[in-house]
């Protein structure tokens, strides 16, 4: 089984490097078969030069800016029987490959593997309450997990299985950033089993919540997550680029 980790770049200069360090070291300790792709989204930082600088690393481009042109940009040009994504302000912690691997050669029912994430350059107790989010809704995710046979997908930290993102017709370009992760895990669902790990860790940057600030931008996630389930469609497509040029 081979694993094809994608990760979308626009402007990430000052990011990229430290992901591509993690995911390096995570795959040298896995030393499973692992790929590693960089989806240069139209950066006119040195975003590109930066990730061409690592050795076993493919840096492929799309002009094209966007979240959904970049990942299935990133999926044509994968070998893998697995694909991840990782933002690329993010970083993986010990083990994530291994638990990787472990989990789809565990289950070939398994569509989808995703997991929470924890804002590194945040503060304790903004991380307590993401911590306190996570526990206080698994129940929940266990509830339509069981009972409506659905799942949930953390966008800056998910695995699938080829062969389910194919069956579903690949991304849907009509989730420009908001709600792409949740109509991914419901049209995941109908092929396959979406199982969240709560152990299946990612770091991650809390930028964004800097920018908009904690509450408005967690409204935007709920409202956007309800909104997507009940009506099949965002109930925003504007969103904030917060790797725009300064």
């Amino acid at each position: 089984m081979k694993l094809s980790i994608i990760i979308p770049a626009y402007n990430e200069e000052d990011y990229v490097s430290q992901c591509l360090t993690s995911v390096i070291r995570e795959k040298n300790e896995a030393g499973g078969n692992v790929e590693i792709i960089v989806v240069n989204n139209g950066s006119c930082d040195k975003t590109k030069e930066i990730a061409s600088s690592f050795a076993g690393v493919k840096v492929v481009d799309e002009p094209v800016k966007g979240l959904i042109s970049a990942r299935q940009t990133g999926f044509r040009a994968a070998t893998g029987d697995l694909i991840a994504y990782l933002d690329a302000d993010s970083m993986l912690t010990p083990g994530w490959i291994d638990q990787a691997f472990k989990a789809f050669n565990k289950d070939p029912e398994m569509a989808s593997l995703s997991g929470p994430v924890k804002f590194y350059d945040m503060s304790r107790a903004f991380n307590f309450l993401t911590s306190t989010f996570y526990y206080v809704n698994y129940p929940y995710y266990l509830f339509i997990r069981f009972f409506f046979k659905k799942g949930l997908i953390q966008g800056a930290n998910f695995i699938l299985r080829r062969s389910a993102l194919e069956g579903i017709g690949g991304f849907n370009p009509d989730f420009i950033f908001w709600g792409e992760d949740t109509d991914l895990a419901y049209r995941l669902s109908r092929v396959g089993k979406v199982t969240f790990s709560p152990t299946l860790l990612v770091l991650t940057s809390g930028r964004r919540f800097k920018d908009e600030g904690l509450v408005w931008l967690t409204l935007k996630y709920i409202g956007n997550y309800f909104w997507t389930i009940f009506f099949k469609k965002p109930l925003s497509k504007h969103y904030t680029d917060v790797r725009a040029p300064k």
